[in-house]
């Protein structure tokens, strides 16, 4: 008897080692196909040549062994067909933390969530389980390390759960713009004035108002190649025209020179130095501004966005490229809006345009169809007009 155990021992222990080495076959096989194609069916799992002779009992022990230990997660499909998906073995791990089939179900649904987060009523209705039992079962979750509490923006009085170990996403903590859960309006601010700032200096050249003629002619003649006695005639052609006109120089033109006045005129037409969404992105890094916070290009592209919406800048496309500019930026101050303290926040700041055509009586009159000179409503006798100019009529 125990001569024949001993073989009996050793066949056990060779075909244990087989079994672990098509076990480990098939799940890395599994992995090489990536995330795009991580569901198997039994015969896609047959078609990766890891099961000798194809052998079906085989596969469904292997099957079995690799979703005890949590690196298979077994669906099924509407059909009534079963597939099975590969799992991280880090991610495994903590499942096999789960001591109890309440914990596996909650820490689940808490993991199919991602970074969103899932509100803990949520998790009650899908589970159909007890309160005390979802409590009990969040509770030895949180103490073991695998999921934590969070406050997401959209939802500031639902109690939030998320994996412990993942960074809850911008939707749910309102990515650089909220600071503990608080819509930091002031850090906006701040941010959309440096932003217009910078897109004001890029979208004119600093020039004189008023002066004699030795100050005017420091300013660049637009279409005219600039140095030297300028050449009549001579257009810039688009490399010159790309580059930014030099800033007009202050000099003293003796005792009885007039005093200047600073304003900023609009670049030559075929300009294609506006600044794009990466070059804002790159002040921004760059000027310590963001306390840390890391901007990325979809960000800085919701700044300028909202200074779109508000006319205060607008798109123009440069060699391709989607730049800015401020419109009418002879009437912009030159002063810089950023880090004033004005309570309107117009010093420096955009200067608002109105449009003759909508603030003109005319644009909004209620009896517009009724007018006309000689009837009971005309230009003549106009109430609105009277209003408008501040004079009265005869």
């Amino acid at each position: 008897m125990p001569a024949s155990a001993a073989p009996a021992a050793g066949d056990s222990e060779s075909e244990a080692a087989k079994f672990a080495v098509w076990k480990e076959a098939l799940y890395e096989r599994c992995k090489e196909f990536g995330p795009g194609n991580d569901l198997f069916s039994q015969d896609d799992l047959l078609r990766l040549d890891v099961i000798p002779n194809k052998d079906l009992l085989l596969l469904a022990r292997v099957v079995q062994s690799l979703s005890d230990d949590k690196l298979f997660i077994t669906m099924r499909e509407a059909s009534g067909q079963v597939l099975w998906k590969w799992r991280d073995a880090q991610e495994a791990h903590k499942y096999k933390q789960c001591s109890t089939d309440e914990q596996v179900m909650v820490y689940s649904l808490i993991d199919d969530s991602g970074g969103d987060g899932i509100w803990s009523q949520t998790l009650q209705k899908r589970l159909n389980m007890h309160d005390s039992v979802l409590k009990n079962a969040l509770k030895q979750l949180q103490t073991k390390g695998l999921i934590a509490p969070f406050k997401n923006v959209e939802h500031p009085n639902k109690k939030m759960f998320i994996k412990a170990s993942i960074r809850p996403s911008d939707r749910a903590t309102g990515g650089p713009w909220y600071t503990d859960q608080n819509l930091d309006e002031a850090f906006i601010e701040e941010l959309q004035r440096v932003v217009f700032d910078f897109v004001k200096r890029q979208s004119g050249y600093l020039s004189t108002h008023r002066g004699n003629a030795a100050t005017r002619s420091q300013v660049p003649r637009k279409g005219v190649v600039k140095g030297g006695e300028p050449e009549k005639g001579k257009k810039r052609d688009a490399s010159e025209m790309s580059k930014r006109p030099a800033k007009a120089v202050k000099t003293a033109v003796g005792a009885t020179a007039a005093r200047r006045e600073a304003v900023r005129l609009p670049l030559p037409a075929g300009y294609t130095g506006y600044p794009t969404v990466r070059d804002i992105a790159r002040l921004l890094s760059s000027s310590g501004i963001t306390n840390n916070t890391i901007l990325s290009e979809d960000d800085v592209k919701k700044l300028v966005d909202v200074l779109v919406w508000d006319n205060l800048i607008e798109p123009i496309k440069v060699a391709g490229k989607m730049g800015y500019r401020v419109p009418r930026i002879a009437k912009q101050s030159t002063e810089s809006w950023a880090g004033r303290d004005d309570p309107s926040g117009r010093d420096g700041g955009p200067e608002p345009y109105i449009s003759p055509y909508t603030e003109a009586p005319c644009g909004k009159c209620p009896v517009f169809d009724l007018c006309e000179e000689g009837g009971p409503v005309g230009p003549s006798n106009c109430e609105y007009f009277k209003r408008w100019l501040g004079i009265e009529l005869v």
